[in-house]
């Protein structure tokens, strides 16, 4: 009798391993060819569970973009971003975040209202290193994705800037602290 219901409890299990296999696979499968097929791709997949893969999806369909460059791919990201954002995969914060690392000269690393001696001054490689890493990220997006030298080379010129203005800011709190 045991053994009955041990071979009937694997049969559940491996009947269980296969009705999942399916899913999986349609997460995994490659994406059309060309941005727009595979938004329309990507976005057929948020919808039938597998959100969690977005991340992943994003990098695919950058790397689509950076096969066929056109400015046209930023307006593609934008009205992606904010449908993703309307069916709920991503926060309007996720989307704004990802659109402006990518697509924008603004720096999402150095935002806020915040005080710069204090806060952060204290981390201020790890802030350019950030930075320096978003600045990669805009490389694709901006460069790359969408064949937008001359926003790609003015968000590099604002990073020279901002760590100019930076390494002083923080130079002028330390003398500010030894007084």
């Amino acid at each position: 009798m045991f053994a009955k219901i041990s071979f009937a409890a694997l049969a559940v299990i491996a009947a269980a391993a296969c009705t999942t296999t399916p899913v999986a696979s349609h997460c995994s499968a490659g994406l059309s060819p060309g941005l727009e097929n595979a938004i329309h791709d990507v976005e057929a997949r948020l919808g039938t569970g597998c959100e969690y893969h977005f991340d992943r999806y994003f990098a695919e369909l950058l790397a689509t973009a950076e096969a066929n460059p056109s400015s046209e791919n930023k307006v593609l990201f934008s009205d992606f971003l904010m449908r993703a954002n309307e069916t709920g995969v991503i926060s309007t914060r996720q989307a704004r975040e990802y659109y402006n690392r990518y697509f924008n000269v603004k720096f999402v690393s150095l935002t806020g209202d915040y005080n710069t001696c204090a806060q952060t001054c204290p981390v201020q490689g790890q802030v350019m290193a950030n930075m320096q890493n978003e600045l990669r990220d805009k490389q694709v997006g901006l460069l790359q994705a969408s064949d937008d030298k001359t926003s790609y080379y003015r968000a590099d010129h604002l990073l020279k800037e901002a760590q100019l203005v930076l390494e002083a800011t923080c130079r002028a709190c330390a003398a500010g602290e030894q007084r």
